[in-house]
């Protein structure tokens, strides 16, 4: 199946709920329809990549489904980019066309980086607004197109470098939805909460494709403010949750237990959840998250917990029809137990980074997708994620794993957020160093802190410095940049 034709999956019920607006699958249709008409009157043509720069709201749906729809090539684009940032990834997918919430002076930054191709914008509000008189001659919506073409080009985030973009055709993202979703599944009774950004590869797949699988309903909320969140929960009888970290984080801080009675499930993904905000959620709130693993590279997801059955610092168990394996670095299948990196196959698996024929080759080998994620899977099949292969710190000669120093950082009584990332030493290598926030008020003691530690782990895993900061810097997803640490430290 096609991305677009999950459109039609259902009949005329409400499927969509944002603001005071009520959107039925037949308006879907219609609105879909229009874009549809305008960006190909514009000269969107199958094969070409078309940006596509909104904040959540129902004509983010429209605008994907009818480029998609095309047979052109969604290139969704973190709104909250620089004109600079946006022109590197218009430059590098070579884009015509731009779909954006409002005009953005990209001139000068396209110019800067050696980029002359006109790229025309065309405005949500301007869409909205064209009137359909018929269709155009030569466009049908039954454009050939086959499920292993590609659909989206997802730019990763870039925190080891400028972002490359992950190919994904309809099979990879389709897949994953319906994968995911018989290991997590969504009923017709279900309305989803979309707080996650939907140019964000999680929101896409578990959210809104999940959802039209299944014919469920999705609430869009175009903010993280805990009030609006609650609201917006109460309002429209949420009742499924994704969300990164920090905004588990907020609502612990925010919510009443009876803020959330309704919901059934709550899933975690984008970054590690930290061991004690889950049992202080569960505790507040009676309730478990049920935490995921994925990459964008992977349509995205790899790996839930069973909900009922979860682990304390899992990832849980690869979803069906996905395969891992943990692998040590000639390729070599590590056995249980083993930290080595994680590799993935399955349907999921992009077809490679767009224009990038070396990184492409470096990250799919014999087949199997290198995550560049560090992990071992327990006898049950669980699968634990230990560090980044590239924030591994080696300090004479001994790996520390930073998420062990994080998750005990995490339990010191005031710490907000943590995290230990590794600096040049010029007698062991590499040191461990402690980035910390501290609850409002709070102040950190490095002595108390390290002594802390010392009861809990060897001396040689214990940071040498620890930095207290108002807050820690995050790429789209959650994840916190550990590069932009390092770099901060340099300074």
């Amino acid at each position: 199946m096609l991305v677009h034709q999950l459109i039609y999956q259902g009949e005329d019920e409400q499927i969509f709920f944002h603001g005071d607006t009520d959107i039925s699958c037949g308006h879907v249709r219609t609105e879909v329809a229009r874009y549809r008409i305008y960006l190909y009157n514009a000269g969107v043509r199958q094969g070409e990549n078309v940006g596509l720069l909104a904040r959540n709201s129902p004509a983010f749906i429209y605008a994907y489904m009818a480029i998609a729809s095309l047979g052109a090539i969604v290139v969704p684009i973190n709104y909250q980019l620089t004109a600079q940032e946006v022109a590197f990834i218009v430059k590098d997918a070579q884009m015509k066309n731009l779909v954006i919430t409002k005009t953005m002076d990209l001139t000068t930054p396209l110019s800067n980086n050696g980029y002359f191709t006109e790229v025309a914008q065309h405005v949500i509000e301007q869409i909205d607004d064209f009137s359909v008189t018929q269709e155009p001659l030569g466009l049908s919506f039954d454009t050939e197109i086959s499920e292993d073409q590609p659909c989206a080009i997802i730019y990763t985030s870039g925190t080891t470098g400028n972002p490359k973009g992950a190919v994904l055709t309809h099979r990879n993202l389709v897949s994953d939805a319906a994968c995911f979703s018989k290991a997590m599944p969504v009923y017709e009774t279900d309305n989803i909460l979309c707080i996650l950004p939907l140019y964000h590869c999680l929101a896409w797949t578990c959210i809104i494709l999940c959802s039209l699988l299944h014919k469920a309903s999705v609430t869009i909320v175009d903010t993280i403010v805990p009030k609006d969140v609650i609201e917006g929960i109460k309002r429209f009888g949420v009742t499924v949750m994704y969300g990164v970290p920090s905004v588990y984080m907020l609502l612990l801080k925010t919510a009443e237990p009876g803020d959330l009675a309704r919901l059934r499930l709550f899933m975690s993904g984008g970054a590690s959840l930290p061991q004690q905000v889950a049992e202080d959620f569960q505790r507040k709130f009676g309730t478990s998250i049920t935490e995921g693993y994925g990459l964008s590279e992977a349509s995205p997801v790899v790996a839930t917990n069973p909900q009922h059955r979860p682990k304390p610092l899992s990832i849980g168990k690869p979803i069906p029809g996905v395969e891992v394996q943990i692998v040590n670095p000639q390729g070599e299948a590590e056995p249980t137990g083993v930290v080595g990196e994680l590799t993935v196959r399955g349907p999921n698996v992009m077809q490679g980074y767009f224009n990038l024929p070396n990184a492409t080759a470096q990250a799919l080998r014999g087949g199997w997708l290198h995550t560049g994620d560090l992990a071992y899977q327990d006898d049950e099949g669980y699968l634990f994620i230990v560090d980044r292969l590239k924030d591994l710190i080696i300090t004479s000669g001994e790996n520390i794993y930073r998420r062990e120093i994080e998750e005990l950082l995490y339990r010191y009584p005031g710490v907000s957020e943590a995290a230990v990332v590794g600096l040049p030493d010029n007698l062991r290598g590499q040191v461990a160093c402690a980035y910390i926030v501290m609850a409002e008020g709070q102040i950190l003691n490095k002595k108390v802190v390290k002594n802390y530690l010392r009861d809990k782990v060897a001396a040689y895993k214990i940071p040498r410095d620890y930095i207290q900061v108002d807050h820690l810097p995050k790429n789209q997803s959650g994840k916190i940049m550990k590069r932009s640490l390092r770099e901060q430290h340099k300074r």
